[in-house]
């Protein structure tokens, strides 16, 4: 076994000759240049490999070539609109997920329950055991960073189960995006959602604003602000180095799009393509039927108005989720509107269906989100209120035809009085406002289709 290089000269000995000192250096590089290139032959042999395995999985019972198209998704078993994806016929589907703790059943019995969808074509479902290694929760410090290194050792356990040809990511998982087209030589394709990093987050850090991803204490030193924002910089850096490795790329937004194009810079290959909203089946709730509750604001004087409900819906997926739940809990108890505030967790999808045919008013208070519920919340006849930012701010809440679809508010103070304004519309005014036709699982079919259409040739 080689000696390490530390224990045969002590390069700190500041007494030692010069010669010395260059040669300690020289066996320093040599050490380090012979380790590089045992890593660099055990990659290529394991690139032949996985090469080898996935020619040998890629052939059908017939002796025919099949396309494996997989999804790299270690939550696939959440339920957010995130996770719906449109088949291609005649191909072998595989979906990469952490979610050890149910069946392929299970997690198909969960979309057809949360999205109404059923699957015609059968899915290969590949468990992954690593998925901690990329959860927050492992990484107090530096979490931007030992996420994505996670998620590397997550993809290698992946591509150790399963080759594919296709590979499309809809999580977020851009570090892994070089593994899997160098490595295991596919064509990569990506879905983004959210970004890992924004230029709205550096400027938080280079102005000193307290937010999410800047702590008070760190806004308030001028040195770890700096330090803080040398370490965005370098992240944005590789961020954008992998981001620019896929094939295709497709946005949500307009939002998005802004900010992939100008960290990514793969204009050539980026499209907008608005997530699936079955739009068709909110819109065939009622409108002209006016609501129980809306009859009764206009039967009862203003202040003996009976007491609002505010309905919190949403999905938990780990123990820290369910911890925020709570804190939401104690804050309504502490507020004292325990008794006007429902929390709904993991609801079906008809049950989510029922709660917005009886809302006035659709709440989306999320600072630069993209689009899902607040499309939904329209096409049921609820009237959207978003955050004045985002998705909602460029793609959702804008005028169509000269009229408004929604509102937006950035404050406490304005959001309360948008919610009375919503509160006197009549039922006619809201139909009036509804118009989110340009969001359907129809369009996102051919925009989908048409991305991924270069990535199947």
């Amino acid at each position: 076994m080689d000696s390490h290089p530390l224990e045969v000269f002590n390069c700190h000995d500041y007494s030692s000759y010069s010669g010395r000192e260059v040669l300690c250096l020289l066996y320093i590089i040599i050490y380090l240049c012979k380790q590089m290139i045992e890593l660099h032959f055990k990659i290529i042999l394991k690139m032949q490999h996985l090469q080898r395995k996935k020619k040998s999985v890629s052939t059908s019972r017939n002796g025919k070539d099949q396309m494996v198209l997989a999804f790299f998704h270690p939550y696939c078993n959440v339920g957010s609109g995130g996770e719906r994806v449109l088949w291609y016929p005649e191909a072998v589907y595989v979906v990469y997920t952490g979610d050890i703790n149910v069946s392929g059943q299970q997690i198909l019995e969960g979309a057809f329950r949360r999205f109404n969808i059923k699957l015609v074509h059968p899915v290969e479902f590949v468990f992954l055991r690593k998925r901690y290694l990329e959860e927050d929760t492992q990484y107090p410090h530096f979490t931007l960073l030992g996420q994505s290194l996670g998620s590397i050792l997550l993809g290698w356990e992946a591509l150790m189960q399963r080759v594919p040809d296709v590979s499309i990511h809809s999580m977020g998982y851009d570090f892994t995006f070089p593994l899997f087209k160098y490595v295991g030589g596919c064509r990569v394709g990506s879905y983004v959602h959210y970004l890992t990093i924004s230029t709205d987050m550096l400027s938080v850090v280079k102005n000193q604003n307290t937010g999410f991803n800047n702590a008070a204490f760190m806004s308030r030193n001028a040195f770890l602000s700096k330090a803080k924002l040398i370490y965005y910089c370098l992240f944005a850096f590789i961020y954008s180095l992998v981001g620019s490795r896929s094939d295709v790329v497709m946005v949500n937004s307009s939002w998005t799009l802004s900010h992939i194009l100008s960290l990514w810079k793969v204009r050539h290959c980026t499209n907008v393509v608005y997530p699936p909203c079955d739009v068709q089946t909110f819109l065939d709730i009622s409108l002209h039927e006016k609501k129980a509750f809306a009859k009764l604001l206009n039967e009862k004087a203003a202040e003996s108005r009976p007491s609002l409900k505010l309905a919190l819906i949403g999905g938990c997926q780990n123990k820290e989720d369910e911890l925020r739940v709570n804190q939401l809990r104690k804050l309504s108890e502490n507020l004292g509107v325990q008794e006007n505030v429902e929390f709904k967790i993991n609801i079906s999808f008809d049950e989510l269906k029922n709660y917005l045919s009886e809302a006035t008013i659709g709440l989306h208070t999320m600072w630069k989100e993209l689009l899902g519920i607040g499309v939904e919340c329209m096409a049921a006849g609820t009237i959207i209120l978003a955050h004045n930012s985002g998705g909602p701010k460029l793609d959702i809440v804008i005028p169509h035809e000269g009229q408004i679809t929604g509102f937006l508010a950035e404050s406490k103070e304005g959001s309360a009085e948008t919610m009375g304004q919503i509160l006197s519309l009549s039922s006619e005014k809201r139909l009036q406002i509804r118009k989110p036709a340009r969001f359907s699982d129809q369009e996102f079919e051919v925009s989908f289709l048409s991305s991924v259409e270069k990535l199947l040739i």
